[in-house]
């Protein structure tokens, strides 16, 4: 069954988009493209994994519940491959409300778990008292691991991880010393946009640079900069703005030829 295109974050808030998912009991895949890409699988209308490019589980959903871009589409009845999520949904969007506010302080100072803490020294000459479950995320930090790998080796998922992570730091016991380089992404060659402009302009006209241009900037990316992992789902976005089914299906056959040869 085909993707079915629901909104877009800019337009519509995500819980929205969810309400009548889950009244409904639906089983399918959430999609999330644009400048941050993510997905939130249901089960008979539970929420039981969210995936974003760095977090998993209730710490990827609060992730994606906090974007205020991107193309929202779902494929009904796509199992996911993984539950990350044990708790009922009802609770699930209980935790979000009451931890809000919370939630968008951490993920402002901690915006994602590649990110690398270490011990600070301690300057005020103040005692500091802590929990056990601090101790140990601050016996972890070694300037080395990121907060992924400290929630792995704990064993905890990785929204405590981060929340007993920004505890330390707002206590000024923990500096943050950087991220986790990512591995650097192919980039689509030069000409990649100007045949494609070429392509669009045969069904689309004069418009078309504009159309690609809106779509570059919902994508959050740039013509001499576009990586080759955003390629598919940027062609399927632009796509999606030609109103006639046969135009389309002939847009993307000649796209895919291109994609074909980026690859």
């Amino acid at each position: 069954m085909p993707e079915i295109f629901l909104g877009d974050l800019s337009q519509v808030k995500l819980f929205e988009i969810l309400k009548p998912l889950l009244m409904g009991k639906k089983t399918g895949r959430l999609t999330f493209k644009g400048k941050e890409n993510g997905e939130i699988y249901l089960e008979l209308g539970n929420i039981v994994h969210a995936k974003t490019p760095d977090s998993s589980g209730e710490f990827g959903f609060f992730t994606i519940m906090g974007w205020k871009m991107g193309r929202i589409t779902f494929e009904p009845d796509d199992l996911p491959p993984e539950r990350t999520i044990p708790i009922p949904s009802e609770q699930l969007l209980l935790n979000w409300s009451s931890k809000k506010i919370e939630w968008e302080r951490i993920h402002e100072a901690i915006p994602s778990n590649h990110a690398i803490f270490r011990l600070s020294l301690q300057r005020d000459g103040e005692n500091k008292n802590i929990s056990a479950d601090q101790w140990n995320v601050l016996a972890l930090s070694n300037g080395m691991r990121t907060i992924s790998e400290i929630a792995k080796t704990l064993r905890w998922d990785e929204l405590k991880t981060v929340r007993m992570t920004h505890q330390l730091f707002q206590a000024g016991l923990m500096e943050q010393v950087g991220q986790q380089k990512p591995v650097k992404k192919k980039l689509v060659r030069e000409s990649f946009f100007s045949e494609i402009e070429n392509e669009l302009k045969k069904v689309m006209g004069a418009v078309s640079p504009f159309v690609i241009d809106d779509k570059l900037s919902e994508f959050g990316e740039k013509r001499d900069s576009f990586p080759q992992d955003k390629l598919l789902s940027f062609v399927e976005a632009l796509g999606e703005e030609i109103p006639h089914d046969d135009k389309r299906k002939e847009f993307k056959r000649a796209a895919m030829e291109f994609f074909s040869i980026e690859k």
